[in-house]
């Protein structure tokens, strides 16, 4: 098992190994006394692993219960996360209580900004399930749900007082899903690793899974342990994302977050070698290792409808939105441009 130490706001553990879904109890009880737990999951999750977490949590003197929603990005909104807070209050959770999210990325949005905000604020235990989680979501306090207008619109930072990653769940992901995840481990490996990137970029990845967990859950780590809030360095770790956000909105979700960051890394690293911002080449090695691990490097939107929906992104400041582009593989950096010319400068990326 590897252990990562992180010190935000809140000192917790990222631990990465295999059967660790049996051991989440004994794991949890060297942080929290016997008492509630609400497991927070989705359907699909729920018939694969909520047994194991609930026995493991019972058995460590736990009174466990659950909430189960719907699988998919459609149920990160504010009508899940008000009826788990009401799941929450009909339990009668304290503040000496707690949650666990049990799954992917939604799941640990959601159950993430619900502890945030229930009683004003109860603890939270993420237990990833999907390759994405593992490298990205579950550490860094990031907790949100989505409006009709754009993705993650409405949340909190709320740090987990641990994570549980058990590697052996991702050998049941569908290979689309846990491609998605490779595409933000390369994202990682972009903003800040090149042996990271190295590692991943001819499409081995099942291999050296441990490794690229570890690997990107380090370098969000020290970015989030710089600047917890995303007011400087951590809007590194979004290469990709505002245009990937347009790709999932304008999908309708149909569109994975991982499947939609990866056409938006490209898309971002054409605008540095055009603009003159990249010191060195990254397209072509970017779309290589996005084809290496089954990962889309085309988009069928245009300049137009990107930029339009990008323009309610969270990464808009004012009159102004910030774009992050690489420099070279292994260091990307912030451009601020005017909103007026976001369009054109999306355009520059889209040929």
């Amino acid at each position: 098992m590897i252990n990562i130490e992180v010190s935000a706001s809140r000192k917790y553990t990222v631990s990465i190994g295999e059967g660790l879904l049996n051991k989440v109890g004994e794991m949890i009880l060297k942080l929290k006394k016997p008492g509630t737990v609400v497991i927070v999951t989705d359907d699909i999750v729920d018939s694969l692993y909520s047994a194991a977490v609930m026995n493991s949590l019972e058995n460590n003197g736990y009174t466990v219960k659950k909430f189960v929603f719907p699988n998919g990005e459609q149920s990160k909104n504010l009508d899940t996360y008000t009826k788990i807070l009401g799941f929450f209050a009909d339990s009668q959770l304290t503040r000496t209580d707690f949650a666990v999210a049990l799954g992917g990325g939604v799941v640990g949005d959601i159950t993430g900004f619900a502890a945030a905000t229930f009683l004003r604020g109860i603890d939270f235990v993420q237990v990833p399930t999907t390759l994405l989680a593992a490298v990205d979501s579950s550490v860094g306090g990031k907790t949100g749900v989505d409006l009709p207008e754009g993705k993650n619109l409405v949340g909190a930072f709320h740090q987990p007082i641990a994570v549980i990653c058990d590697t052996n769940t991702l050998k049941t992901l569908p290979d689309d899903i846990f491609s998605a995840g490779i595409a933000e481990a390369i994202k990682s490996g972009a903003i800040r690793d090149e042996k990271l990137f190295q590692l991943i970029e001819n499409g081995d990845t099942a291999q050296n899974i441990t490794d690229i967990i570890s690997g990107s859950v380090s370098i969000k780590r020290d970015i989030v342990e710089a600047d917890e809030h995303e007011a400087g360095d951590r809007k590194l770790l979004n290469f990709g994302h505002t245009i990937g956000h347009a790709i999932e909105k304008l999908s309708n979700f149909e569109i994975s977050h991982g499947h939609a960051v990866a056409v938006g890394m490209i898309i971002a690293s054409r605008i540095a070698e055009k603009t003159g911002f990249a010191i060195e080449p990254c397209t072509d090695r970017i779309i290589e290792a996005l084809q290496n691990n089954s990962l889309p490097t085309e988009c069928k939107y245009n300049g137009h409808e990107l930029a339009t929906v990008a323009l309610a992104d969270k990464k808009r400041s004012g009159g102004n939105i910030t774009l992050i582009l690489p420099r070279q593989i292994g260091c990307c950096a912030q451009m601020t441009i005017p909103v007026s010319l976001l369009e054109e400068t999306i355009a520059l990326g889209m040929q």
